[in-house]
């Protein structure tokens, strides 16, 4: 029976970490019979259930990735079995199991449907990073993830809920073993100057330990904190800066602030304020580097006064020279704010914002 991997513009990350755990899997772009693993996001959802529900008997769809973890009821109305959370693990397992005729009812970490109810088998530990490779170097690539986790617990987000509240860092040696792999270094990680440490104060001794190692690699090029792994504003200090002006070759940096109203970042409870991203963007401006900053648009009860105050703040940034990416806030399964009605954009914010995009201010989808 062939194995294969649904290949999508938007999943290539995840199957580059999935590749490796199944030698025997091959990436196909349109559904085969035999056994069919997706990973996918909220976004993708309803082309992904089209394509499944056109399957023919002979096929097996297994779900993953992010919206079948955090909805499996709903996935199940179309996948035979979802992998819930991380699968370096449960993937494996299940696909022998099914392979060799055996129950998937012994497999940890998934959900299935018996007699027309949702069935989840026990939840299982997360993973040591260094136990699993980033990618096969044969086969899919990505950047190297550094880190799993996050301790905080923004309402808008899946990462604590689909990988836990505690950070887990992939060992210096393994980046190493993966970074040979390349000539320009990027990384992925839920907060990059959070690396060897508890997430909430920064370990720029285990960050400074990590960079200078790779940077005594002969030709490499390293970018830290750019995308797609971008750096909470609290944690862009002097200290961390310092270490991207000696040991990396990017100038700008990527900074998560969301929201310009105070109010409505403590009832997401992001953990910052917005006089931290202030603070922030001037650091960057002193070691002359350009601060990239994300905005979301929508956050339940935001009134036209706290978009305004948000769009004072991007006008801001971008008077100073820096970059704004805006977005709308898209409710995600598992998340608090999972069946909320997005906030209207105003009109006036929205002309604001389509006067800035045109002209090359600010980049992004922020429209409903």
């Amino acid at each position: 029976m062939d194995v294969c991997f649904r290949l999508m513009q938007k999943n290539t990350y995840s199957l580059a970490a999935l590749l490796p755990l199944l030698p025997e899997g091959k990436l196909v772009k349109e559904i085969h019979e035999g056994i069919m693993i997706y990973s996918f996001a909220t976004k993708q959802k309803e082309n992904v259930f089209a394509e499944v529900d056109s399957r023919t008997s002979d096929t097996i769809c297994i779900a993953g990735g992010p919206h079948p973890s955090g909805s499996v009821g709903d996935t199940l109305e179309h996948f035979d079995l979802v992998v819930i959370g991380e699968g370096e693990e449960t993937l494996p397992h299940l696909v022998n199991t099914l392979l060799e005729g055996g129950d998937v009812s012994k497999v940890k970490g998934i959900g299935y449907k018996c007699d027309g109810k949702v069935v989840l088998t026990e939840k299982r530990d997360h993973v040591d990073l260094d136990d699993h490779p980033c990618f096969d170097p044969k086969a899919l690539r990505s950047p190297i993830e550094i880190s799993r986790g996050c301790p905080w617990n923004c309402k808008y987000c899946q990462t604590p809920r689909i990988f836990g509240h505690e950070m887990r860092h992939r060992s210096i040696d393994s980046i190493v073993s993966f970074a040979k792999y390349y000539n320009d270094l990027r990384f992925t990680s839920s907060n990059a100057f959070a690396y060897g440490g508890n997430g909430i104060q920064p370990r720029f001794d285990k960050v400074e330990a990590l960079l200078s190692k790779l940077s005594s690699i002969e030709g490499k090029n390293i970018f830290f904190g750019t995308f797609p792994s971008e750096i909470r504003p609290e944690f862009v200090t002097h200290e961390g800066l310092d270490l991207i002006d000696k040991y990396c070759s990017n100038r700008t940096i990527s900074l998560g602030a969301q929201s310009g109203s105070d109010s409505i970042l403590k009832e997401m409870l992001r953990g910052h304020t917005s006089e931290d991203v202030n603070i922030a963007v001037e650091r960057c401006f002193e070691h002359e580097i350009i601060p990239v900053v994300d905005f979301i648009f929508g956050f339940p009860n935001e009134s036209e006064e706290d978009q305004q105050r948000t769009v004072d703040q991007i006008k801001w940034i971008c008077k100073k020279g820096g970059k704004v990416r805006a977005h709308y806030l898209s409710p995600l399964p598992s998340t608090p704010y999972e069946n909320i009605v997005p906030s209207p954009i105003s009109d006036p914010v929205n002309r604001v914002l389509g006067k800035m995009a045109r002209d090359g201010k600010l980049s992004g989808s922020w429209n409903e």
